[in-house]
């Protein structure tokens, strides 16, 4: 058994040294970068545990040295961050809405910096509404964002440029307290997000199977506009505690969904040498879960997509199937594409776990266990949440992949990890995440109660909760119990999502079933029969040790707020 565990465990740390989400990713929205939300993360503050950070990132692949006229945030757009944290009110219960103005300080120059004066220097505003969007009040204003990170002459020579000590001091002056307790900052950014974008696009050539098996981040050297938030726990949460007050770190009370928007006026008027915009504000934009809209969305309902709240998504119900039925996974089967792609070998979904059920695109997956006694008391039982995990036949995913993306999961059975199952996954295991939030659809699903791993940590990893079940499924400080304990990375993604999560990655293996796993309903090569059996088979190890070959930011992220990495310059 030992040397079973050691097995996993192993698999668990090479994967780990293996392998943002909508930059462009829909027709109308790729003709309007300004408005074009690319990323949200939410994440316990690394250095307070008393605060969230949430962060909304604009505007895709900025290149770095794009003068005269730089990337900014756009006028004329509200771009907003939304939190829900209760499920029993409708809609969000937290908004905040960012408007920005810009002004030209010598318009006799084509240069963007000159003699201490910046043109197109923007400055913003903050409001809030608590009523789910009906009325605002203004938060803060008289905000100013840093100018783009133009180069050393512009930024820090005097008197021909702005004569700041370099570029950190002018975002540090940019960085302000908030009358809540935390602080917020608005401006250009080295974009987070990691991904080789060229071989996924290229028919999931992910880690490259051509180009000499070389792979690039897409997203390297690229800049980015980031508004980012640091909220204390008691003003996030739903009756106002602080972290001190959970019962527990899995504590359902302290779950917030986290979703952030673009939105733009319908009618935009040409004049000579200008433009004006009137009529009612429509949604072009928005981000919850990374790769939503990008990977699991088809084309044609890409915009559509874009147009929803989270809570009109929940009620409509034909953008389900693509949850329930994902593209992706016609290309881990091999009774159906999956010799097509190359790349996949590894992630092979289960077919037939515990040579019982069946999760291949069109099956049943766990349906046919509905009304039975083996459902009677879990998540999976119509008196418990209805309808709601079990809809129909056909629809193999809606126990895993559909709740990660529309509700989150609670802390009960199956949804525990398989260390004290004794074999049967609908019985209560290891309790492993609480991130519960059934009022909408799409959101970044957090239960701020869950500390947060330290970054300098050797357990820290990019894998977030895949990580975190593999550690709970085979370190013998986790599993030799079943009572709630903190494991390394429980507060990564799904749980929220940090800056360093790969989350191309881990939502590939989440779509090859490794969710599915964690919980006890293991790949096709385990026999369900023989007692004596690891559950470590080589599919499991496959999926596991799965890389895209992309596997951290190309720069460290900083270890304070604003946490995101300073943008690159125009010299670089």
């Amino acid at each position: 058994m030992k040397k079973i565990l050691f097995s996993f465990f192993l698999a668990g740390s090479m994967a780990s040294l293996s392998y943002g989400s909508s930059h462009r990713e829909a027709p109308l929205i790729a003709n309007d970068p300004l408005a074009d939300n690319t990323d949200v993360y939410a994440f316990k503050s690394p250095d307070d545990p008393n605060s969230i950070t949430i962060i909304a990132n604009y505007i895709p692949t900025e290149f770095r040295n794009g003068g005269p006229n730089y990337y900014s945030f756009g006028e004329n757009i509200r771009y907003e961050i939304h939190v829900d944290n209760d499920a029993s009110t409708p809609g969000d219960d937290i908004t905040y809405r960012f408007t920005f103005s810009k002004v030209n300080q010598d318009p006799t120059t084509f240069f963007d910096i000159r003699l201490g004066q910046e043109n197109a220097k923007t400055t913003y505003m903050i409001e809030k509404s608590t009523d789910g969007g009906a009325t605002f009040t203004t938060f803060m204003t008289g905000l100013t964002v840093p100018p783009p990170n133009i180069g050393e002459r512009s930024i820090g020579n005097a008197p021909v440029g702005l004569g700041a000590a370099n570029y950190d001091a002018l975002i540090a002056s940019s960085i302000y307290a908030t009358p809540e307790g935390g602080q917020v900052f608005c401006g250009p950014s080295d974009d987070p997000f990691f991904v080789d974008l060229g071989g996924i696009f290229d028919l999931g050539d992910a880690p490259r199977q051509n180009n000499g098996g070389v792979v690039r981040d897409g997203l390297a050297k690229f800049n980015t506009h980031s508004i980012v938030m640091k909220i204390p726990v008691s003003v996030l949460q739903k009756d106002g505690l602080g972290v001190s007050s959970a019962s527990n770190i899995l504590d359902p009370n302290f779950v917030i969904g986290v979703w952030a928007s673009a939105s733009r006026q319908t009618t935009r008027t040409l004049t000579a040498g200008n433009q004006g915009y009137t009529g009612s504000w429509v949604q072009v934009s928005r981000l919850g879960m990374p790769l939503t809209n990008e990977a699991v969305i088809p084309v044609g309902k890409k915009d559509y997509w874009n147009s929803l709240t989270p809570y009109q998504e929940l009620a409509e119900t034909t953008l389900d199937e693509y949850f329930y039925n994902p593209e992706l996974a016609l290309y881990m089967d091999d009774s159906l594409f999956g010799g097509a792609v190359p790349a996949f070998a590894g992630l092979r979904i289960q077919r037939n776990s515990l040579q019982s059920f069946d999760f291949g695109n069109g099956q049943d997956g766990l349906w046919p266990l509905k009304g039975s006694a083996a459902v009677a008391g879990t998540a999976l039982d119509d008196a418990v949440f209805g309808t709601l995990l079990l809809p129909a036949a056909g629809k193999p995913r809606s126990v895993d992949l559909w709740p990660i993306f529309h509700t989150g999961v609670p802390n009960m059975a199956p949804y525990q990890l398989a260390t004290g199952k004794n074999g049967n996954p609908l019985a209560a295991g290891k309790p492993f995440i609480s991130n519960f939030l059934p009022n909408g659809g799409d959101m970044l699903r957090l239960n701020m109660a869950v500390p947060a791993t330290p970054r300098n940590s050797a357990s820290f990893s990019s894998l977030g909760l895949v990580q975190a079940a593999v550690l709970g499924l085979t370190d013998p400080t986790y599993n030799a119990t079943t009572a709630i304990q903190f494991i390394p990375n429980m507060d990564g993604f799904p749980n929220g999502r940090r800056l360093e999560d790969d989350v191309t990655r881990i939502e590939l293996q989440a779509v090859s079933g490794v969710v599915l796993a964690a919980i006890g309903l293991w790949y096709d090569d385990y026999n369900a029969s023989s007692s004596a059996q690891s559950p470590v088979t080589n599919l499991l190890v496959n999926v596991l040790n799965y890389s895209t070959g992309v596997e951290q930011n190309d720069v460290a992220f900083k270890t304070s707020f604003p946490y995101v990495a300073s943008p690159w310059a125009g010299k670089d």
